[in-house]
Parts: C-alpha cells; structure tokens; sequence
C-alpha cells in the first residue's frame, strides 16, 4: 500500500514549474509585486506572450482580437489570472518527462481541457466570480492519475478495470488496492507545487465534496465537471448521466439535473480549440 505523498515524491525529480511562472508567483507573492513587473517576465518569454494574447482573445474571455500587448492583457486580467493561466500553459512542458505506457496522453490532456471547460461552464451558470479558475482547477483536477500511471501503472489499471466490471467508485476501489486515490494524489502534488489553499484543497475534495468545509461548493462543481466528461467519455445520454450524480450536488449547486445537457453542450462548443490553446504539442484527438 502506497501514500499519496510515497507516490508524488516518485515524480519529483522528473517534473518541475517553469522559471517564468515561479518568478510571476513571486511577484503576485510579494507585497512590492507590480503587474509592469508581471507583464515583463511574461513578455520575456515570446512563446508564452503569444499563447496568452491567443487566450485572451479567444472566446473564453470574448476581446475578439482587440488586447494585442501584454502590458494590456495583464491590466485587463489582473495578476492571478495571468499566474492562473500561465500555471495552466506550463502544464504539458512540466510533465514532459512523464509519459506512461498505459496512457494516451493527447486523451488525458483533451480530457482534462474538458474537465476544466465543463467546471468553468458550471461555475458561470452558478454565477461564480471567477470562472477562469475553475478552469484551470479542472484543467488540474485529474493530475493524481497522471502520477498513478507514472509510479504503479498495474495497480493503476486493476482499480480502473475492478471499477468498470463493478459497481464500486473508482476512488474507493483505488483507496483498497492503492492505498490512496487519485484526489488525494493531485491535492497532495498542488501543495507539493506550493499553488494557492483552493488548487488542494477542491481537487482533494472532488469525490466527497461535502467534507470539502470552505471548498465544499467548488468541489461540488469538480465533481459535476467528472461526470460531464464521464457522459462524454462514457457515450451516455446526459439523461442517464444525470441519475449517477449524488443528489447533493445538485442541492449545492441549486442546478436541476435537467440542465446536465444544456451544460454539456456548452463545454463541448470550444473543446478542439482550446486543446489546441493549451496543449499546442498533442494532437487533441
């Protein structure tokens, strides 16, 4: 039986954060931080400059082609969502030495922009104030697989295959062969990385969001995210993919399971593009 912390420290070595976005951390972090300041790192780096003028020009925030300096888009976001969007844009260069045999990693990775789109989605339809973090929170919301299958790929595969041949959540049949789940390992890697108190604790909380306490309701919105994708993954009507959803969340939320189609539909519209946005290397298919 393994930690969470046993099997994060496996990929230690082989994963790191970018140096543009721990120095744009540090300067959120800093009482003298400036967004001139942010606005220079981000613009030092002609990659990275490029990617966020295309995010916040793309649909997701609506300035259709019209922010096109970074000193611009940086004023317009405002500094956590630079450090938001950037931490999402460094994902596929942080795990480029991870890549596991049993893992389709354009898969994962459409899966994930998916799981970040359908939390974003229901984070505007629950009039939440800050969208684009759902995203990126969802975006991060099955990273503890991504190690899973990186450190103990069998018994990765077991849960997954005693899950599907079962009525047992996958969560709790990895808790018995594992030892921890997939939740636990992606809260336990954000604080690893030192990224703000909701990255942990709303990807932890994801399966059971009512232990969540201050996260409980994002962690609600995660787990309604899990199921939009598992409707997409899965090929369900979002009808049946509905009657799976514990009914707490829905009273959390205060959604009716009637809109699980009216929000699927919604984070499906711009899937291809942002796949392609943020995971420029992968195929996205």
């Amino acid at each position: 039986m393994y930690s969470a912390q046993e099997l994060v420290s496996q990929i230690d070595a082989l994963t790191s954060l970018p140096t543009v976005y721990l120095r744009i951390r540090e300067q959120i972090d800093s009482p003298d931080g400036t967004m001139h300041e942010v606005a220079r790192l981000v613009a030092g780096d002609p990659a990275l400059t490029a990617r966020l003028l295309r995010v916040v020009n793309s649909a997701m925030f609506g300035y259709d082609g019209s922010i096109d300096n970074v000193s611009r888009a940086v004023t317009i976001l405002g500094l956590q969502q630079v450090h938001d969007l950037v931490l999402a844009m460094s994902l596929e260069s942080v795990f480029r030495g991870i890549r596991p045999e049993a893992m389709d990693m354009n898969r994962f990775w459409r899966t994930s922009v998916m799981r970040g789109l359908a939390a974003r989605t229901i984070g505007i339809a629950c009039k939440q104030p800050a969208p684009e973090r759902l995203f990126v929170i969802g975006l991060l919301g099955d990273i503890g697989h991504l190690v899973m299958y990186h450190a103990v790929p069998t018994l990765a595969l077991d849960a997954a295959t005693a899950a599907r041949t079962s009525a047992e959540a996958l969560h709790d049949v990895e808790q018995r062969l594992i030892g921890c789940d997939f939740a636990e390992i992606g809260a336990t890697l954000a604080e690893h990385w030192k990224l703000p108190p909701s990255f942990p604790g709303v990807i932890g909380a994801q399966t059971l969001p009512r232990l969540g306490g201050e996260y409980a309701f994002d962690a609600s919105i995660l787990n309604l995210a899990n199921h939009l994708v598992l409707a997409d993954e899965l090929a369900l009507t979002s009808q049946e993919a509905a009657t799976r959803v514990d009914p707490m969340v829905w009273i959390t939320l205060e959604i009716e399971p009637g809109q699980f189609g009216r929000l699927r539909e919604e984070a499906e519209l711009h899937l291809t593009a942002y796949v392609a946005l943020f995971f420029p290397g992968g195929r996205g298919h």
